[in-house]
């Protein structure tokens, strides 16, 4: 599928020019975050459909990755320099942030709301003789009416 974002525009948001590694770099990146981009969001198989948005973050994202490749952070005392990355093992891999994910979630309509099936596990709660059936309004399967006069409930 085609990148969200092209080359030129990447080019344009870059203040230096790329030399022939960092164009193939820069490519692959482009093609990453939207592979990413897809899976996060929606598989938007048109990128002139896919809102705006996705185009700014896949961009964002690229120019991020270009200016910084491995994710270091560098932080110098006297005569001691420290260099890390909290990145973990996206350090080195074109990435979107957690606010970038939760943005393309929500262009999609994916909701983090899930519902799971369940089941009684364990000793499971014996019927009361006195438990017994009500009609429901509207007809239908009745509903279950527990009449334990220490805990109906």
């Amino acid at each position: 599928m085609a990148p969200f974002a092209s080359f030129d525009e990447l080019k344009e948001r870059l203040d230096w020019t790329l030399d022939a590694d960092e164009t193939r770099i820069a490519k692959a990146a482009l093609d990453d975050l939207s592979g990413w981009a897809r899976h996060y969001g929606r598989a938007w198989p048109d990128p002139s459909r896919a809102p705006q948005l996705v185009r700014t973050l896949v961009l964002g994202a690229a120019v991020r990755y270009m200016r910084n490749p491995e994710g270091y952070v560098q932080s110098r005392a006297g005569d001691e320099t420290l260099g890390w990355s909290d990145l973990g093992d996206r350090a080195g891999s074109a990435h979107f942030n957690d606010d970038e994910i939760t943005a393309l979630a929500a262009m999609s309509g994916k909701s983090k709301l899930l519902s799971a099936p369940i089941s009684a596990w364990g000793p499971q709660r014996k019927r009361h003789a006195g438990t017994g059936t009500v009609p429901v309004s509207g007809g239908g399967k009745q509903f279950p009416l527990f009449s334990d006069p220490a805990s109906p409930w």
